[in-house]
C-alpha cells in the first residue's frame, strides 16, 4: 500500500566520510599488528553467580569462539547477564554458527527461522514482524532499545555485524522503555577479541546472488587497544521479475583498556541498500467475483524505472568501569541515521477474471530522512540485605528522534493497466508534479528504570522493576498534526525457582504501554496502548549450560490496539481505529547443544488471538508454527556436517470486500518449508557449505498482513566457500 508515514527504525549523524576515516584507520592500525595464531576463548555460559561485594569486578574482553547453538548470558530482558535458565521470560538466541551453518544473512531469514516469530513479507523493502499475535516495535543495539519505535523494517538487514540475535519473548518495558508484550529482538554486535582472527567468504547463488565478506579482529601493538572490520558486498538478481538488490555493509569497532578497570568502545557501521524495481504494495489477491488470484510465482507489479535505495549509518560510544566494591558503571550514546530516496510504483484495483483488467496505477516518488540520538547510563552491583547479596541495576535514558519526508505523486494516478500476466514493467515514467505531501516529526523519550533481582533462597530467586517514562511528539504527519504527551509507570515481576538441579518454574508479570504513530480517519494520531502480560513455565538445563529447553504459557491483553481500516487515496495515507485484543496461548523450545555431535534449535507455538467480543482476532497470523534446524557433525568425516530445517504453519486468512459490499474470504492453506545443508571444515582453514532451501518447491503468499501479497521464495540453492586464518 502507498507510504504513508516513516515505520522505520532510526536514529543520527555520521557522514560517510567519517566512516571512512575510521574504517580506513582501523584497517591500517590492524595491517601493522603482529597477529597470534592462537584462538579467542568464548564466554561461557550455565549458573552465574551473585557477585561478592568484597571481590574485583573487572571488565574482561573475550573473543568469539565457535560454541555451536548455545545461548550465552543477555542482559537484554533486566540488564542484569542471566543464563536463558535465569531468565523469567522465554528466550531464543540465534548465534554465529547457526547463521553461518544455514545461509541466514539477512534479518528476514534469520527471524524466521526463530520460534514463535512470523515475518511478515509485505513488500521486497518492507517488513513486519510478529510473535504471540502482535506485532514487534521494540528493537535493541547491545540492550540498549532504539528510541521511536515502529513495527516495520525498511529495507534489508545485513546479518555480517552481528555475533549474535537475541529474541525475548513477552513484554519488556524495562529495558526497552515501551511494554509491547510480542518480543524484543536485541542485536549484539561483534567486538574485538585478545587475539588475531580473521575469515573471508564468497557465496554463489540462485538468479545470479553473488556475495563476499570479511571479518578481521587483532590486538593492536601492547593488545591495551582492539579492532575489527567487518564487511560485506551483495549483488544479485531475484525471482521476482525484474527485481534486483545490490547491498553494502562496512562496520569497524575499536576497544581501548582505560586502565585495568575501565574499558572504552566506540565503532560505527553503514549498510547501503539499492533496490531496483522493488514492490511496493503488492499482487491483488482476488477477482471482483471473489475468486482467488494464482499467478506465477515471479510476477511483479513494479515498473522497470523504480527504485528503493536506503543509507543506513549507525555509531556508537561505550564507556563502562568496574568499582572495586561489586558495582559496574556502564554509560553509551547511539546515534542513527537513515536516509530513503524512492520511485516507486503502486498498482490498485481488483482485476477482473475474465480479462484480467481493473487495476490501475499510483506512481509517487518518496524521501525520508531520520536522525536520532540515544543515551543512556546505568550502574548496576550487588546489594547487601537480610544476611544476602542481591543485585540492582539503576538508570535513566534519553531519546530524541526527528523524522522528515515528502511524497510527491505521478500526475497519471489511476492510469489502466494491462492484465499482470502481460504487465512487463514497461509504463511511462511520469512527472511527480500532482501533488506532495509532508512529515515533519520531533519524537523525544525520557526514562528512569530500577531492578532487583532478590536473593530470597539457594534455590529461589525473585525480580521486581519499574520503567517510568515520558513520550512527547510533536509535529505534522501529511498535514494532520502528530501530537503526544503521556507518561506511564511499567512495572514487571519476575520469579524463578529452581526446584531441582536442572530444573527451575517461573513466572513473569509485565505492564504494557506504548505510544503509537498510527492515525485515524481525521489524521490524529491514536492513544497509546495499555494492557497487561502474564508468563509461567518451566525451564531445564544441561550439560554446563550447553543445552536448555522450556515449556510456557502466556497471556497478553492489550487496549487500544492500531487496526487497519482503509487507505484514502486522496491523501496517501493509511486509516486506523483502536481495538482491544487478547492473545493466550503455549511454546515449547529446545535449543543447543546434545553432545559433541548435535546443534539444534527447535520450537512450537500455538496461540489464539480475539477481540474484546471474543471473536477471531489478526486472522493473518497463524496459531500453529512450528520451526527446527539441526546438524550433525560426522565423527567418521572430521569437519564434515548435514543439517536441515523446517518450517511449518497452519493456515491463515483475512476477510475483504468487493465491490458491492460482499464480503470474501482470502486464505493462505498450511504449508512446510524444508532446508537441507551441508558444510566441511578442512584442518588447513579452508571450508565450504551448501545450502538448499524449500526443497519442495512449496508455493504460498508470504503474507496477508495486507490484502496484496506475493509469493516466497521458491526453491533455490547457495554456496559458500571460505577461509579462515
Amino acid at each position: 500500500m502507498p507510504q504513508s508515514s516513516c515505520r522505520a527504525l532510526h536514529a543520527a549523524p555520521f557522514a560517510p566520510t567519517a566512516l571512512s576515516v575510521v574504517v580506513a584507520a582501523t584497517l591500517a592500525i590492524m595491517a601493522a599488528a603482529t597477529p597470534r595464531p592462537a584462538m579467542a576463548s568464548g564466554e561461557g555460559s550455565g549458573e552465574a553467580a551473585l557477585a561478592d561485594p568484597t571481590t574485583l569486578d573487572r571488565i574482561e574482553v573475550h573473543g568469539s569462539r565457535r560454541s555451536g547453538y548455545a545461548a550465552p548470558p543477555s542482559s537484554a530482558g533486566t540488564g542484569l547477564s542471566l543464563t536463558p535458565r535465569q531468565t523469567p521470560q522465554s528466550v531464543s538466541v540465534l548465534g554465529r554458527e547457526q547463521l553461518e551453518d544455514f545461509g541466514l544473512d539477512n534479518l528476514n531469514d534469520a527471524l524466521e527461522s526463530t520460534n514463535g516469530i512470523v515475518v511478515e513479507r509485505v513488500e521486497t523493502s518492507r517488513t513486519y514482524y510478529t510473535a504471540r499475535g502482535f506485532d514487534i516495535t521494540n528493537f535493541q543495539f547491545d540492550g540498549l532499545g532504539v528510541p521511536l519505535p515502529y513495527g516495520i523494517q525498511n529495507g534489508d538487514i545485513d546479518t555480517a555485524l552481528f555475533d549474535r540475535i537475541e529474541v525475548l519473548r513477552g513484554a519488556n518495558g524495562l529495558m526497552s522503555g515501551t511494554g509491547n508484550p510480542s518480543a524484543t529482538v536485541n542485536f549484539v554486535r561483534k567486538r574485538p577479541g585478545d587475539a588475531f582472527e580473521a575469515a573471508a567468504h564468497a557465496t554463489f547463488g540462485s538468479w545470479k546472488r553473488r556475495r563476499v565478506d570479511a571479518d578481521l579482529s587483532a590486538p593492536l601493538g601492547s593488545g591495551v587497544v582492539r579492532g575489527r572490520v567487518v564487511g560485506a558486498y551483495e549483488d544479485g538478481d531475484s525471482y521476482l521479475d525484474r527485481h534486483s538488490l545490490e547491498k553494502s555493509v562496512v562496520y569497524g569497532v575499536l576497544e581501548a583498556d582505560l586502565g585495568d578497570d575501565t574499558l572504552l568502545t566506540a565503532g560505527i557501521s553503514r549498510q547501503d541498500n539499492n533496490a531496483d524495481s522493488p514492490l511496493w504494495g503488492a499482487l491483488p489477491l482476488y477477482y471482483s467475483d471473489g475468486a482467488p488470484t494464482d499467478y506465477d510465482t515471479g510476477t511483479s507489479t513494479a515498473s522497470d524505472w523504480s527504485y528503493w535505495d536506503t543509507r543506513d549509518t549507525r555509531s556508537f560510544v561505550e564507556l563502562e568501569h568496574a568499582f572495586g566494591n561489586g558495582w559496574n558503571l556502564r554509560a553509551a550514546i547511539n546515534h542513527h541515521e537513515k536516509i530513503e530516496d524512492a520511485e516507486i510504483f503502486y498498482v490498485y484495483g481488483v482485476p477482473d477474471r475474465e480479462t484480467g483488467l481493473g487495476l490501475f496505477s499510483y506512481p509517487s516518488a518518496y524521501d525520508v530522512t531520520v536522525r536520532a540520538l540515544h543515551a543512556d547510563v546505568r550502574a548496576s552491583g550487588a546489594l547487601q540485605l537480610g544476611g544476602r547479596s542481591h543485585e540492582l541495576v539503576v538508570g535513566a535514558s534519553w531519546a530524541d528522534s526527528n523524522v522528515r519526508e515528502v511524497s510527491w505523486y505521478g500526475n497519471d494516478i489511476g492510469t489502466a493497466l494491462p492484465p499482470l500476466e502481460a504487465f512487463d514493467g514497461r509504463y511511462p515514467k511520469p512527472a511527480f508534479d500532482l501533488f506532495s505531501d509532508v512529515s515533519d516529526f520531533d519524537f523525544r523519550r525520557d526514562t528512569v528504570y530500577a531492578n532487583v533481582r532478590w536473593n530470597l533462597a539457594d534455590t529461589l530467586r525473585l525480580t521486581t522493576g519499574a520503567n517510568h517514562s515520558k513520550v512527547r511528539m510533536d509535529g505534522i504527519g501529511y498535514g494532520a498534526p502528530k501530537s503526544t504527551d503521556a507518561s506511564k509507570t511499567t512495572p514487571f515481576v519476575g520469579t524463578v525457582w529452581d526446584f531441582a538441579p536442572a530444573y527451575s518454574l517461573y513466572a513473569a508479570y509485565g505492564g504494557i504501554f506504548a505510544q503509537q504513530t498510527e492515525q485515524d480517519a481525521s489524521g490524529t494520531p491514536l492513544d497509546p496502548i495499555e494492557g497487561r502480560n502474564l508468563e509461567a513455565g518451566i525451564k531445564g538445563e544441561w550439560f554446563d549450560g550447553r543445552l536448555n529447553a522450556s515449556a510456557s504459557a502466556f497471556r497478553v491483553r492489550q487496549d487500544n490496539l492500531a487496526r487497519s481500516i482503509g487507505f484514502d487515496p486522496g491523501t496517501g495515507r493509511s486509516i486506523h481505529e483502536g481495538q482491544d485484543a487478547r492473545s493466550e496461548g503455549v511454546e515449547l523450545e529446545v535449543a543447543g547443544e546434545l553432545g559433541d555431535t548435535w546443534s539444534l534449535a527447535a520450537g512450537f507455538t500455538r496461540l489464539d488471538v480475539e477481540d474484546a467480543d471474543g471473536n477471531d482476532a489478526r486472522t493473518y497470523v497463524p496459531r500453529s508454527m512450528l520451526r527446527a534446524s539441526a546438524v550433525a557433525r560426522i565423527a567418521a568425516v572430521p569437519g564434515l556436517r548435514v543439517g536441515g530445517s523446517l518450517r511449518w504453519q497452519d493456515d491463515i486468512h483475512r476477510e475483504a470486500l468487493l465491490a458491492d459490499g460482499a464480503a470474501i474470504e482470502i486464505r493462505q492453506d498450511s504449508y512446510a518449508v524444508l532446508g537441507l545443508m551441508a558444510g566441511y571444515r578442512a584442518g588447513n582453514g579452508w571450508e565450504a557449505t551448501l545450502n538448499l532451501d524449500n526443497l519442495t518447491d512449496e508455493k504460498y503468499i508470504a503474507s496477508l498482513y495486507w490484502e496484496q501479497g506475493y509469493y516466497a521464495t521458491p526453491r533455490s540453492a547457495s554456496l559458500t566457500i571460505g577461509y579462515r586464518f
